[in-house]
Parts: C-alpha cells; sequence; structure tokens
C-alpha cells in the first residue's frame, strides 16, 4: 500500500476500502473487541526484531541486541523477541518480571533506571540478570551491598554491571527525549570526569564485575552521525581506562532512539546502513587508539514494536471549525485520545490517520483528529486530510503506535485502557485485555 514505511507491513486495503492487517479485516476486529484498540502484526514486530540483529551481526561477526521494553513489553512480546536472538533491556521491576515471567532467562535481561530500588536490586540478583546498568556513583556502593553474598543464587559470582555515561551528543526529536547532554538526568558525564571516576571505582569493588561502557544519546534519532560521534567518545573513554587501570573492558552499548517514520514520505533508520556506519567507526577508531575491538551492544524498541502496531478508533462528533484566516478545520473526536498516546500531548509528536472501514469520494478535509479528554491539548493527530464525509462510526487508524502508545497510556478522566491484539494470518488473540470500569473500581478503597 501507498505510505508503507507508516504501516505494518501485511496492512491492506481492499476495493471495499477496508483495512486489513495479517488478512484480518479491522471492522470485524472492532466488531467483537471495540475500539480504541492496539493492533499488532506479529510477523511484522518478528521480522523487524531479526532484521536489528542479522544487520549488527552482519556488520560486526556477532553483535548483543536488546529489545528496550520501556517501548512496549507484554509476556507474548517479550517471548517473541527472544524467539528471534534478542536480549532484553528493561528499566523497572515491573518490566523484569514480565520478561522473567515469559521465561526469558535472566542472563539474557538487562536492568537500567536511574533510581533503582532495593527491591528491584534485590529481583535482579535473585534472577541472576546479565547485567545493571549503573546510573551514578551512590548506585555502585547499592549495587556491591545487594551482591555481597553472589548473584543468581551463586555465592562466588559477582555482579555484572555496565556504567551509563553521558557523552555530549545531543540527538533526538525533542528535548526531553535526547539523553546524552549533560543538563539531565542520566548518566554520568565523560566531559566533566565522573564516567571515568565511576569506572575506577566500579573496579575497586570486588562484589561487581565491570562489563563494559554504555551510552544512549536519545530517541527517534534518524541520522547516523550521533551514534558514530557518541562511539568515538566512548571508546576513546575506554582507552583511557586501560591506559590509567590495565583493564580494557570487553563490551560498549551504544543504546538504543533510532527513529522511524511516523508521516508519509519520512524514512526511517535503516537497520543496515545503520550497523555498517558504526561498525566503521568502530574500526577507524580501535585503530587509531591502538584497541582491539569491543564487543558492540544495542538496545532498538521503538524500531521494532512501534512501526508494527496501529491504534484503531471509531469516529464520534465531527465539527467544522472556523480559523482567524477564514479557512475550516474539520474537528473529528474519537473514542480515545491522550490516554492511549500520550506522545502528541506530551512531545508535540506528528502521526498520521486513515478512514480504513469504507470507500469514500468525497473531496479531502483539512481535519484535527481528538480525543474525549477534558483537554483542549487531547490531540491525536495534528493535520491529516480525511475524506469530507467523515462522519460518526467510521474506524479510523492511526499508524506507528506500538511505541509508548500502551506503555505510556494512563486512565486519565477514568477511561479503560484498550486492548493490544495481535494478528497473524488472519487470526487474532488478545495480548493485553481492555480494562474495565470494575478493573478501576476495585482499586478504590473507598
Amino acid at each position: 500500500m501507498t505510505d508503507a514505511h507508516v504501516w505494518p507491513a501485511s496492512a491492506a486495503v481492499g476495493a471495499d476500502g477496508a483495512m486489513r492487517v495479517a488478512g484480518a479485516d479491522l471492522r470485524a476486529l472492532a466488531a467483537e473487541h471495540g475500539t480504541p484498540a492496539y493492533v499488532l502484526d506479529e510477523a511484522d514486530l518478528r521480522s523487524r526484531a531479526r532484521a536489528w540483529r542479522e544487520a549488527w551481526n552482519d556488520a560486526f561477526g556477532t553483535a548483543d541486541v536488546y529489545y528496550a521494553g520501556k517501548a512496549f513489553l507484554s509476556v507474548a512480546v517479550a517471548r517473541w523477541v527472544h524467539d528471534e536472538g534478542l536480549r532484553i533491556d528493561t528499566a523497572t521491576g515491573g518490566e523484569l518480571a514480565v520478561a522473567l515471567r515469559a521465561g526469558v532467562p535472566g542472563e539474557a535481561i538487562g536492568l537500567h533506571g536511574n533510581n533503582k530500588s532495593d527491591a528491584e536490586l534485590v529481583a535482579a540478583r535473585d534472577a541472576g540478570v546479565g547485567r545493571v546498568v549503573i546510573d551514578s556513583m551512590a548506585e555502585i556502593d547499592r549495587v556491591a551491598a545487594v551482591a555481597a553474598d553472589g548473584w543468581g543464587g551463586d555465592p562466588g559470582r559477582r555482579a555484572p554491571v555496565m556504567v551509563r555515561v553521558t557523552t555530549g551528543v545531543h540527538a533526538g526529536g525533542h528535548e526531553y527525549i535526547a539523553t546524552a547532554h549533560e543538563d539531565q538526568k542520566f548518566g554520568l558525564s565523560v566531559a566533566g570526569g565522573q564516567a571515568l571516576a565511576a569506572l575506577e571505582a566500579v573496579l575497586d569493588r570486588p562484589e561487581l564485575e565491570l562489563l563494559g561502557i554504555h551510552s544512549h544519546i536519545g530517541s527517534q534519532i534518524l541520522d547516523p552521525a550521533g551514534f558514530t560521534l557518541a562511539a568515538r567518545t566512548v571508546l576513546a573513554l575506554r582507552s583511557q581506562l586501560a591506559a590509567l587501570t590495565g583493564v580494557l573492558v570487553e563490551e560498549v552499548d551504544l543504546g538504543g532512539g533510532f527513529g522511524v517514520a511516523y508521516l508519509p514520505g519520512e524514512v526511517p533508520l535503516d537497520p543496515v546502513r545503520i550497523a555498517k556506519d558504526v561498525a566503521a567507526t568502530v574500526a577507524d577508531a580501535c585503530a587509531e587508539l591502538g584497541t582491539p575491538q569491543p564487543r558492540i551492544s544495542i538496545e532498538p524498541g521503538r524500531s521494532i514494536v512501534g512501526p508494527s502496531t496501529l491504534t484503531l478508533y471509531t469516529v464520534g462528533t465531527v465539527k467544522p471549525v472556523t480559523l482567524d484566516d477564514s479557512t475550516v478545520r474539520t474537528y473529528v473526536s474519537v473514542d480515545g485520545g491522550m490516554s492511549d498516546n500520550l506522545r502528541p500531548a506530551l512531545y508535540g509528536a506528528r502521526y498520521h490517520a486513515a478512514l480504513v472501514s469504507r470507500t469514500s469520494d468525497a473531496a479531502p478535509v483539512r481535519a484535527r483528529v481528538v480525543g474525549k479528554h477534558c483537554e483542549s491539548g487531547d490531540i491525536v493527530v495534528h493535520d491529516v486530510d480525511l475524506p469530507g464525509d467523515v462522519a460518526a462510526g467510521d474506524l479510523l487508524a492511526v499508524p506507528v503506535t506500538g511505541a509508548y502508545g500502551r506503555s505510556m497510556a494512563s486512565n486519565y478522566n477514568l477511561v479503560p485502557r484498550p486492548p493490544v491484539v495481535a494478528v497473524a494470518d488472519g487470526v487474532w488473540r488478545v495480548l493485553v485485555r481492555r480494562e474495565t470500569i470494575d478493573d478501576l473500581l476495585a482499586l478504590d478503597q473507598g
């Protein structure tokens, strides 16, 4: 179909104007499961996971690809990505619990977070997670204390850790998601000397095993230059640590943030291209530094689950509004909104939408798709052309909502969160059921 980058790979529109994903008619899916609903193409998600693994293994000989669970994690998704050869990066005890429930072995899981609780660290220890990413000087002592009696049930095993550093490379679509500049909460500064001090401090703790150095420069990055520049900075720090201590760490993690296409005409970051660019940079930098190349790991999330999923809505109120320049914008209200997709309100993120339940010969109108919440900023799609006869009862689909749609969803205005419905070979099944009013009331102690 046209604008293929923004739709699940199997999405197709028939002569009747109805969209089908993996052979499943979205009209029938909506009739059974209601709307809003997140609709996930299982084969597409698996294919994207394989593409990242294969591209980086081809470029480096061997590499570790961690699926960034914060984008979206469920038991089924954790199983699928692990089946495809990926490890899983978790940022909280909840994400860790889901990965473990899926049967992912602790060794294939990492634990991130700038403010890990003692309970989260104990859970990581008990599960024998393959790495804990240290995010502050204070955390070094805390992880060492938890690991005093061993790791993963082995009293002689040290806690495997990496140190997250900030490289000063500012990349990403919004200030809130650019995570490598100095004035933010994550990591330890390379330029300020804190990163080197933390690495040395880890080496001084007998309870800890220093696996390597971790960097994450932002999210929704479409230019490979940020990754190559950050890689050079981290490799130089690795060489500096070796010169001072004699320890050359084996691994460098370059994080995630690989961008996707949200709007027609946009081009996503290609895993093959970025892998080749980074591999060339790593080879050149290590040759200049006189050090062997490290094992490389990365953490794609959005680029795997984002385009595999769309959100299906039912249209309610349609309201033409005359603007100051006498043009008309048609406000199309749907039965969800910022509670199922917070990114437009939080970041001003831009999305696309399409009528997916019927054909229309009506001339397009300038439309804004809005939600049902009591906020003027409850916008799902800022500007999109929709058929002029769009009306209550029509189905609209908003693509590329797999990342941070369900994972950031809320119960604002006490709206139950939508289900996640996976489709494969014309058959659908619920991965995460729809919340109900009874679910909401069950938490209220009266």
